[in-house]
């Protein structure tokens, strides 16, 4: 009977582990996919948008 409690507890812990990587990789994946589309997103807005940057502008008001 204890092997049998211990053969239970044991398969829950490995359980647990592999529910706990099913969930994350798929979080890790979509996080680094929207990271690297909001970095492109404003490289492309930036080369399109013309003039100056809005913090050169401040500097300048500033002196």
């Amino acid at each position: 009977m204890k092997k049998l409690q211990f053969i239970v507890i044991a398969s829950m812990f490995m359980l647990q582990a592999c529910v706990h990587k099913i969930v994350t990789v798929p979080v890790k994946v979509a996080y680094k996919t929207t990271k690297g589309v909001v970095k492109g997103t404003v490289a492309v807005t930036k080369a399109i948008i013309p003039g100056d940057s809005s913090d050169k502008k401040d500097k300048d008001d500033k002196e």
